[in-house]
């Protein structure tokens, strides 16, 4: 039963880690190559939409390396599944304090109410989901490295 907790475990991490991966690397610097409109349209809908998306994953994702945490203590690599929860703690309090506030606004703006300064808050969010990725990415690894 533990073999297949970590093994959901693991997916449902990586294909978190993906998803953010994907938004940092590939999509937002598609969206930024298009005109000023279409990039903040594109960023306002992608924001609704993994915005209802994200916040169950990350939750669900820290909750699945809880319980591994718990039910392996007795086992090697536990030191590692806890670091990595201690990291995906760290993820959602990013989350909370740097990047939902400003993608709650940012989801919420059209052409004609968008701020001045939408641009400069684009790139702030970028910022900071550039180290929640590199965050997510170094739990991911723990908890790979814990399997082995």
């Amino acid at each position: 039963m533990l073999d297949a907790l970590e093994i959901l475990t693991t997916v449902l991490v990586g294909l978190m880690v993906g998803v953010e991966f994907s938004v940092a690397f590939v999509m937002n610097p598609i969206f930024n190559a298009l005109p000023d409109d279409s990039n903040q349209r594109a960023r306002s809908h992608g924001g609704r939409m993994l915005g209802a998306v994200m916040p169950v994953w990350y939750i669900g994702s820290l909750l699945l390396v809880v319980i591994w945490a718990v039910a392996g203590w007795h086992r090697p690599g536990a030191g590692l599944v806890v670091t990595s929860g201690a990291l995906l703690v760290l993820s959602v309090v990013m989350s909370l304090l740097l990047l939902v506030p400003i993608n709650n606004r940012g989801k919420t703006w059209t052409a004609e109410n968008r701020p001045d300064d939408w641009k400069e808050q684009m790139n702030r969010w970028d910022r900071y989901h550039y180290a929640r990725v590199a965050v997510i990415v170094a739990a991911f690894t723990l908890i790979v490295t814990a399997l082995t």
